[in-house]
């Protein structure tokens, strides 16, 4: 069993992620915005948004024929700066963090991307491709986040069931390969299930 987190800027589309390959009832905190949010969300770029995530969001996916049978548990982070403390809580424990990027709002990704390099969680981007959106390349989106070669980017549409499970398989993929060393007799089997 595996946590991992789903974050990125306002509407880039986490709820939508975990709602998609969730095979339970997704748990959403959605609720829809007011006046009273006018000043601090700015819909610029999503003007069509009518909700936000006020806690998180939660959804289970099995995984039983990749190479170790995976459970994955996903926590989508509310998207806004001001809940960057709730993060932290949503990060314990977690294996690893999903970064969704929406490229019509790019400058919402770089505090999720700084938050987990801060803290030393592996993550990948996922750019997330929404209709009408330019479609930038991979390399394109590296080099505008200032990541490392070592940061998977990918590219998904986050309604897409198939799309999100391989983002989450290269971010399982990505985590075993930057985790610490461990006792020299746990296999990696036992290193993924107490990751």
């Amino acid at each position: 069993m595996l946590k991992i987190v789903i974050a990125g800027g306002f509407g880039a589309g986490k709820t939508t992620a975990v709602g998609a390959v969730s095979e339970i009832t997704p748990l959403s905190t959605e609720e829809y915005l007011t006046e009273a949010s006018a000043d601090v969300d700015s819909l610029e770029g999503v003007e069509a948004k009518q909700t936000t995530t006020v806690a998180f969001d939660f959804g289970r996916l099995s995984l039983p024929d990749a190479p170790v049978p995976l459970e994955l548990f996903l926590f989508g982070t509310p998207g806004q700066d001001r809940f960057v403390d709730l993060w932290y809580d949503l990060s314990r424990g977690a294996v690893g963090a999903v970064v969704l990027v929406d490229t019509r709002r790019l400058e919402s990704s770089f505090t999720p991307v700084s938050f987990f390099e801060d803290i030393g969680l592996p993550f990948v981007v996922a750019v997330n491709h929404f209709d009408g959106a330019h479609r930038y390349h991979p390399e394109q989106v590296r080099a505008a986040l200032e990541l490392p070669t070592s940061v998977p980017v990918i590219t998904c549409d986050a309604r897409n069931p198939s799309h999100v499970a391989g983002v989450l398989l290269t971010l399982v993929g990505h985590a075993v390969q930057n985790a610490p060393a461990g006792p020299a007799h746990l296999t990696s089997t036992t290193t993924l299930q107490d990751a």
